[in-house]
This record gives C-alpha cells, sequence and structure tokens, in this order.
C-alpha cells in the first residue's frame, strides 16, 4: 500500500504552530472551566516538585556530579523515596478516615478532595533511623474505604475535549 508523504516546509510548519498556540490560548482564556483544570493540574504538579525536592535534601537538590548515570541515579533514588513516603502518608490517612468512620464521623468525598499527601510535619530527614524492623513482615494493605466518590466524579467538570486541539 502506497504511504502518502506530505513535505512540509519548516516555514509553513512554524506557522502552523503558532495558529495552532494561538487557537489553544484563545480557547484557555475563555473557557472557564478549562482554566480551573489547568490551574488544578498545574497546582498538583507544583506540590509534588515541592514535596521532591524537601526530600532531596543533600546538597540542596543540586546534582553536582557531571556524570550522567550518576544524575540519572541520584533523581531515580529521590523519587523512590519521595514515592515511598506518599504511600506512607496515604496509607495513614487511610488509616485515621477509617478510624473516624468507626467513630461514627461523615466523611465527605470533598473533604478528602482537598487532603494532600505530601505531609511534612511528621517526617524527620536528619534523624536516626533503626534497621532491625526490616525483617518484620507488614499488615496486609487494605485499599477500601467506605466512601461513596460517587458524588465527586459526578459533579467534577467532564474532561472531554481537554486534550484536543480546537
Amino acid at each position: 500500500m502506497p504511504v502518502l508523504r506530505l513535505e512540509v516546509r519548516p516555514a509553513a510548519a512554524g506557522t502552523a504552530r503558532c495558529v495552532i498556540r494561538t487557537v489553544q490560548l484563545l480557547r484557555y482564556l475563555t473557557d472557564a472551566p478549562l482554566r480551573r483544570r489547568v490551574t488544578a493540574v498545574t497546582n498538583k504538579v507544583e506540590a509534588f516538585n515541592g514535596f521532591f525536592q524537601w526530600l532531596g535534601f543533600g546538597n540542596r537538590g543540586v546534582i553536582a556530579d557531571n556524570d550522567p548515570v550518576e544524575q540519572e541515579k541520584a533523581v531515580k533514588s529521590n523519587a523512590l523515596l519521595t514515592n515511598a513516603v506518599i504511600f506512607h502518608n496515604a496509607l495513614d490517612i487511610a488509616e485515621i478516615v477509617r478510624q473516624m468512620l468507626e467513630e461514627g464521623w461523615t466523611i465527605e468525598p470533598e473533604d478528602l478532595a482537598h487532603i494532600s499527601p505530601y505531609l511534612t510535619e511528621r517526617i524527620n530527614r536528619f534523624g536516626e533511623y533503626g534497621t532491625h524492623e526490616l525483617g518484620i513482615q507488614p499488615e496486609a494493605y487494605d485499599p477500601k474505604l467506605n466512601v461513596d466518590f460517587v458524588p465527586l466524579r459526578e459533579t467534577a467538570p467532564a474532561a472531554a475535549g481537554f486534550g484536543q486541539a480546537a
């Protein structure tokens, strides 16, 4: 089957990119729900990046080595540490929610939607950590929370068309 190849000249490609960018900017400016979604996602990413940097306290997050392998190792190690702390915080949050539900509290999904796993108050970055607990088998992780998240999903703005060109 013959393949149709279009030759796009660099000037035309640049003009097309400018037109697409202009259309997207106009769409962003005129679409309030789109702006809210973009802002929410940007805030989440910035919060993660701040947490990532806060945990990477060695040399203030500056990777002094010019070796790409060492740079990649440093970034991956910090990413692993960051994800482990986020998971631990999420487990703590879930346990607290379970305890509150057992005590008779009513937990609304909107309240949980505002809780961030990027908590730093209980983390002692410069403390001494024992390794004697490494051999202890942890309890099984229970991912289920008895909170109905359906109303939260129904009120969220639809993401339809979010990634599409105008």
